[in-house]
């Protein structure tokens, strides 16, 4: 059943009319544009969503979309928005190729002024109509307006085809405005800021709505904004704000490289050509397709096949991985089809077109260009050895012409023009008297039951129509309502992101995304942000497909959950795990580590010699053991206290971690005696190396300390032994080095007193 009458949809194409938003110069508040925006008749199809749902279900949407613009026109004549003021138009994706725009220049010019035009291309079209969005273009520079690309950073394709479409309006995507910065946006910001200083062209932030909003639209160099924070939306000016002029730069236009023009003829007459046969251009195609595969999402890439069997199992792997990896991919050739695979845009060339007789790769992106530019010289002999003549070049213009001149042959993708189709709608609401949750249908039992059951149940369920400017929630039921803590009339002709926190895990929003762009469900918990005051909610989000009878998908059904109790339940058990993990860890540090000097224990050492043993033993090396005995230590302690015979041990111990090497162990094994062991020796030198490191520890030992005012000195007694010429077990090693450091002892303490202070008077 359509969603109104024919009648209905009628009078709305003839009461259609245009709103103005301003447009404001950042730095001075004047107004320098507006932008029309189309409302329909006061009734169930003013919203501009559902007026176009209506339309493009009716097969009407080119009329819709040419009544808008001259509707547009007529308002900005009326309201004398003419020079220097300029009006912003948008064109509907969807009738690209036929949009009357010669007609609505009669209008502009009876204008009694200069009106002035910027002409809106949305992201949606680049997909979809990618040869039409070209030669739209074109048509739009003959007519002498200008060229805006909206919603620039809602998608990575946008920024791909920057260099393509040459806009002189730059309108960033609101998201970039309204969240927290993060990578994706200054990868957004990196790519756009680099175009227009290369262009000149003009940054416009949307979606101003705070002095928050204002602060980061001029951090990312917009000068331009647009938004409530300026004022909403007026049949007339903004009578309260001064006037300015928009001046554009009409730099980096297109030259004509849309049409019949081929990618080798749009080579410089001075680029020196080269001759190579087939077999040398297929590995510098796949040179640059792995530049294209590094530069990612914000890459075009376009190519020409000659003919569909070169186009080999070996090619459509690699391709495949491009789609995967890169913003936009095509493949031209004799016989190939509109979608040689899912994802990859294509096209049959004619004989007759100059494309067939050469081999092009052009590779773009906001920060690299490339082209493999060649000609078939008309060799006969086997296929890899047949010769051409070509040109690789990295210099962009000659790159985003060749890229151009192929994207202006990519047939429309199938399904890109739903308007003949009917429209596959949710039922909620009635003809009559549409309901507040977005979208009219017929009045059968089984509708009404069903709009009911959608009203009544607690989990929030949402409808967004991939069909139309950003696919915006065009049904909300009440329970959604209360979730995301707003009115209906705020959620409907909104995108999804609206509810998305800052702190949204980036992960589940890529998958999400992988999934819609793939026509596939998919379940995810992420976060959201509740009413004005923003507060976070988990939310457990179904999605899942609608197909229309073609199959194209037309909407996404959404099922929303709070399930903030529990995840929070979730993150306290992981919390309370981690703290019952880390005190375990504790427990263990000190069962293996001596708490006074921090060094590890006996037990702790053991197991590590034991573990270098092995290793020594695996490798043909050889490991040194030093049992180290300090002499003259208890006089110290009964002279001075324990707390200076503490003290004193905390200074030896800093010692010898200090003088030997990193990988060496060292551990205390109790009152006054220390064991350090030495991994990685040569078998021949071991003992003599072992030996000189207990020479350099004995005589770093010996330096005086000075403790509570009185200089000390104790000296160290060290045994050494060796594996496996002593021992091939921790126990027999320590026998011998303690055996060994009996032979050694000698030298006692030296106690020279200083001043002492007063507590010792």
């Amino acid at each position: 059943m359509p969603l109104v009458t024919d009648p209905v949809l009628a009078d709305a194409l003839r009461g259609v009319h245009s709103v103005f938003q301003p447009i404001v110069e950042l730095d001075t508040g004047r107004v320098v544009a507006y932008e029309a925006l189309a409302r329909g008749p006061v009734g169930p199809l003013e919203r501009p969503d559902a007026l176009f749902t209506a339309a493009r279900a009716a097969g009407r949407l080119a009329e819709l979309d040419e009544a808008c613009r001259a509707a547009a026109f007529r308002g900005a004549v009326d309201a004398a928005l003419v020079a220097p003021l300029t009006v912003f138009v948008n064109v509907e994706p969807e009738v690209l190729d036929t949009a009357p725009l010669a007609d609505l220049l009669a209008i502009a010019e009876r204008a009694p002024g200069d009106l002035r035009v910027v002409m809106e291309i949305t992201e949606r079209a680049i997909a979809a109509r990618p040869a039409e969005l070209l030669r739209t273009v074109e048509r739009v520079r003959e007519l002498g307006w200008a060229i805006a690309v909206d919603d620039v950073g809602a998608e990575s394709m946008s920024l791909a085809f920057l260099p393509l479409l040459c806009p002189d309006v730059v309108k960033l995507d609101l998201r970039l405005v309204q969240e927290r910065p993060g990578p994706a946006v200054a990868e957004i910001m990196n790519a756009v800021n680099a175009y227009a200083e290369r262009s000149g062209a003009v940054v416009l932030a949307e979606g101003i709505e705070d002095e928050g909003h204002l602060r980061t639209a001029r951090g990312l160099g917009a000068t331009l904004g647009q938004g409530w924070f300026f004022g909403r939306p007026a049949p007339g000016p903004a009578a309260e704000r001064p006037v300015g002029e928009l001046v554009l730069p009409g730099a980096g236009r297109p030259t004509g490289a849309v049409g019949a023009v081929s990618p080798f003829a749009c080579l410089p007459d001075d680029v020196p050509l080269r001759r190579a046969p087939k077999a040398l251009l297929i590995e510098l195609s796949k040179q640059l397709e792995r530049e294209a595969m590094r530069l990612g999402e914000t890459c075009v890439v376009a190519a020409t096949f000659q003919e569909s069997r070169h186009f080999t199992v070996s090619t459509t792997q690699r391709y495949r991985d491009l789609v995967g990896r890169t913003g936009f991919v095509c493949a031209l050739g004799e016989d190939l089809p509109v979608e040689p695979l899912p994802g990859l845009r294509g096209a049959h060339l004619d004989p007759a077109d100059p494309v067939r007789g050469e081999w092009d790769v052009a590779v773009l992106s906001p920060h690299f260009s490339a082209a493999l530019l060649a000609r078939d010289l008309g060799d006969d002999g086997p296929d890899l050895e047949r010769t051409f003549e070509y040109a690789l070049t990295y210099e962009r213009t000659t790159v985003s012409h060749a890229a151009s001149s192929l994207l202006s042959r990519v047939a429309p993708r199938t399904g890109a023009a739903p308007e003949t189709a009917p429209a596959a709608v949710p039922p909620a609401g009635t003809p009559a008297s549409p309901p507040a949750t977005g979208l009219a249908v017929g009045t059968t039992a089984a509708e009404v039951l069903l709009r009911r059951a959608l009203e009544a149940t607690p989990s929030g369920v949402t409808v967004v129509d991939m069909r139309l400017p950003d696919q915006p929630i065009v049904y909300a039921n009440p329970a959604f309502a209360e979730l995301a803590g707003l009115p209906v009339g705020e959620i409907l002709g909104r995108n999804c992101r609206q509810l998305q926190s800052p702190d949204t895990d980036p992960g589940a929003v890529a998958r999400i995304r992988a999934a819609v762009a793939e026509g596939r469900s998919c379940r995810e918990t992420v976060l959201n942000l509740r009413g004005p005051e923003r507060t976070p909610w988990w939310n457990e989000l179904h999605l899942a497909p609608v197909h229309d009878a073609d199959g194209t998908v037309v909407q996404y059904i959404g099922v929303q959950v709070d399930v903030t109790s529990r995840v929070e339940a979730e993150r306290a058990l992981l919390r309370e795990r981690d703290r019952t993990s880390a005190a375990l860890a504790r427990i263990q540090e000190l069962a293996w580590t001596d708490p006074l000097t921090g060094l590890p224990n006996r037990r702790r050492l053991e197991e590590q010699v034991e573990s270098a043993i092995w290793e020594a033993r695996a490798r043909g090396d050889a490991l040194g053991l030093l049992f180290v005995d300090l002499d003259g230590f208890k006089a110290v302690n009964d002279r001075l206290g324990h707390a200076a015979g503490d003290e004193l041990l905390q200074v030896v111990a800093r010692r010898l971690r200090d003088r030997v090497r990193r990988r060496d162990l060292v551990a205390r094994l109790g009152g006054d005696e220390f064991l350090v062991a030495l991994p990685d020796l040569s078998p021949g030198t071991a003992a003599a190396e072992a030996g000189r490191v207990a020479e350099e520890l004995a005589a770093s030992i010996r330096r005086p300390v000075s403790l509570r005012g009185t200089e000390v000195g104790v000296g160290a007694s060290i045994g050494v032994s060796v594996c496996p010429a002593d021992g091939v077990v921790f126990a027999d090693l320590l026998h011998r080095a303690d055996l060994h450091t009996y032979d050694r002892k000698a030298g006692r303490v030296v106690v020279r007193e200083a001043p002492a202070p007063p507590a010792l008077a």
